[in-house]
């Protein structure tokens, strides 16, 4: 995606594949930082995303991390030859949350040639840290 305006990178990841998992949870991808090397997204906090208490599933917390930490390894690679997958996901609920928006921001630990670190932080509307993911992505030949 090297050589891609910002708008043109999220225009790309918001509509990337029909029918995927992001889609089905309504994130959406607001912003890139190339100098930071960070990756921004929304995500609602619907009935459907709850746990049988009422509140946000753990899993919607984890799918929001992996859709960011995973989107960013392959905003920074050279897609022509590369893949970034999944290959270890660590993720710490902090705080509930019932409704509203969710914001998570992916930044780089350590970017190498075959294996990329991120951590991904989700937040309220207020700014308050709501989960803490750790992700880890191999990088692979296409």
């Amino acid at each position: 995606m090297k050589g891609q305006t910002k708008e043109e990178i999220l225009a790309f990841i918001n509509n990337w594949g029909d029918e995927t998992f992001a889609k089905a949870m309504e994130i959406k991808f607001i912003d890139i930082d190339f100098e930071n090397e960070t990756l921004t997204a929304t995500m609602p906090v619907l009935p459907r995303t709850h746990q049988p208490f009422g509140i946000m599933h753990g899993g919607a917390s984890c799918v929001l991390a992996e859709t960011l930490g995973s989107s960013l390894s392959n905003i920074f690679i050279d897609g022509d030859k590369y893949y970034g997958v999944g290959t270890n996901i660590n993720s710490n609920h902090l705080r509930s949350k019932k409704d509203g928006i969710v914001t998570a921001t992916a930044r780089f630990i350590r970017k190498g040639k075959t294996m990329h670190v991120s951590e991904i932080e989700i937040r309220d509307e207020k700014g308050t840290l709501i989960n803490h993911t750790t992700m880890t992505n191999n990088i692979i030949n296409k």
